[in-house]
C-alpha cells in the first residue's frame, strides 16, 4: 500500500495506518535529524514530534508523505536551533549511530564494500548543503522538488548543488584511487 493510501486511510479513522507510516519512516527521519543534532535521543524526540504534529494537524499533503514528513522534521530542527540562536550544519559523521535492527552501525549498513566506503568518506568532505542534497536525493530517494522543499530552496538550486557535488565527488574519488565510470 502506498504512503498516500495509508495516510488517506488514517484520515478516515484507521489509526493503525499511521503506525505503518511510522514504521516505514521513523528510522530514516531519525537518521536525517541526527545529522543536525548532537544526540540520538534528541533526534528520536524530534522524529516523534514530527509524526505527532502531522497526526494532530492532519494536513492535506500534496508533495508526498515522506517529503512532507522530512520537511516537518527540518522545520522542527530549525525552530529548535533558532531558539538557541545556533543552527548546526548537516553532518553525515553524526549519523554513525546504531540504528539498524541487526545491531550493525549505520555506516556499515550503508557501505558494503571498499568503494562504497570511499564514496561515503568523499561525501563527508562535501560542503553541508551539497551533502544534504546528496543525502535527500540519493539516499532517501526523494525527488529534486521534494529535496528543494525540505531545504527551502528552489529545484534549480538543488540541481546546481547536485551537479557541483558530482564534480567534487569525482575528483575526491580519484584521490581515493577510483576512476570515474565511462
Amino acid at each position: 500500500m502506498s504512503d498516500e493510501e495509508l495516510y488517506r486511510l488514517f484520515l478516515d479513522g484507521h489509526t493503525e495506518c499511521y503506525d505503518e507510516l511510522m514504521v516505514r519512516y521513523g528510522d530514516a527521519l531519525t537518521a536525517y535529524l541526527k545529522g543536525y543534532l548532537s544526540s540520538f535521543e534528541d533526534a528520536e524526540d524530534l522524529m516523534i514530534e514530527a509524526f505527532a504534529n502531522i497526526m494532530a494537524k492532519r494536513p492535506k499533503i500534496k508533495q508526498g508523505f515522506k517529503a512532507y514528513l522530512f520537511r516537518t522534521g527540518h522545520n522542527l530542527v530549525y525552530h529548535l536551533y533558532a531558539k538557541e540562536k545556533r543552527l548546526k550544519v548537516f553532518s553525515l559523521d553524526d549519523l554513525n549511530e546504531e540504528i539498524t535492527a541487526d545491531g550493525g552501525n549505520f555506516e556499515d549498513t550503508l557501505c558494503k564494500d571498499a568503494q562504497e566506503k570511499a564514496l561515503h568518506r568523499c561525501i563527508g568532505r562535501l560542503e553541508p548543503e551539497l551533502r544534504e542534497a546528496v543525502w535527500l536525493v540519493y539516499f532517501e530517494k526523494l525527488s529534486y522538488e521534494q529535496a528543494a522543499d525540505i531545504m527551502d530552496v528552489s529545484k534549480k538550486k538543488v540541481d546546481y548543488w547536485l551537479t557541483r557535488a558530482k564534480t567534487v565527488l569525482k575528483r575526491e574519488m580519484e584521490k581515493e584511487g577510483y576512476s570515474a565510470y565511462a
